[in-house]
């Protein structure tokens, strides 16, 4: 069997944590409005205001053990950033290589 066929393709994102620990900067905010953002705890936003705190490259709300199993935190309150990455999406490979995962499908619409 493949690394890829071990896979859970349907939450592949629980298994997986890459793009939640590949960079300080990734978990930015950009077009949150003001409510988005209050809601999200102030002790997981950065001192900048900017994006989530980051402990080196990684979400202070990821939970778990990246390529694993891991979650987030404040999953229904995330960032834009962090709804935008999608399973096998461009910057989702990039931060699976990181960590050295294989690759996943894309699973946006063609």
């Amino acid at each position: 069997m493949t690394a890829l066929a071990q896979i859970d393709l349907a939450s592949p994102c629980q298994g997986c944590g890459a793009c939640c620990a590949y960079s300080a900067n990734w978990p930015r905010f950009t077009i949150e409005d003001d409510a988005a953002l209050d809601a999200i705890p102030a002790e997981l936003v950065n001192a900048r205001l900017s994006g989530m705190r980051c402990e080196n490259d990684r979400c202070a709300a990821l939970s778990g053990k990246v390529g694993e199993a891991t979650a987030c935190t404040i999953y229904a309150l995330r960032p834009e950033v962090c709804r935008d990455c999608q399973p096998g999406d461009p910057e989702c490979t990039m931060a699976r290589r990181k960590y050295k995962l294989p690759p996943l499908p894309d699973t946006r619409p063609a």
